[in-house]
């Protein structure tokens, strides 16, 4: 990911496209964005989720990943940078997939957080694949591996832990 001085607070205002892909604010940390747009999502989930059911959430986590390419390739050419580090909306919706899969309980969520930044971090294949892709889709699809290995990981250490 890329290390970028991030835009002013204004810059959120120009257009709707900015405040989600910088993850309403979030991605506008001096200091790891991304943890902080994934920090975003740990505690937003749990505002969010009770107002969907399964499939809801589901279609919810859907059309936020469609909308976050729309948004985060809007936003990456405003900055001129495709992957600007402001850029969070890629961690928040595919963290919230990872929440949404996860077993239920704080030691499970806090284990959940630190597997999707390993994987996001390491980017190992084919997250590291289409971390080469520079526009929205290569920017959010990334994210959606990394929560993939997250969630396989968490499912493994369920098993092994019963």
């Amino acid at each position: 990911m890329a290390r970028s001085t991030p835009p002013p607070l204004a810059f959120l205002l120009k257009h709707p496209a900015h405040l989600i892909a910088c993850g309403f604010g979030s991605g506008l940390s001096p200091w790891a964005p991304g943890t902080v747009g994934t920090l975003f999502a740990l505690f937003s989930y749990p505002l969010l989720r009770p107002w969907f059911d399964d499939l809801g959430f589901a279609l919810f986590l859907l059309v936020g990943y469609v909308g976050g390419v729309l948004a985060c390739q809007r936003t990456g050419q405003a900055l001129g940078e495709p992957d600007h580090g402001s850029i969070v909306w890629d961690e928040i919706v595919p963290f919230w997939f990872v929440l949404f899969m996860a077993p239920e309980g704080w030691l499970w969520s806090l284990t959940a957080f630190c597997l999707f930044r390993f994987f996001d971090i390491t980017k190992p294949p084919p997250v590291c694949h289409f971390d080469r892709i520079k526009n929205g889709f290569g920017v959010m699809t990334d994210d959606v591996f990394a929560a993939v290995y997250a969630v396989q990981c968490l499912a493994l250490l369920k098993f092994v832990l019963s």
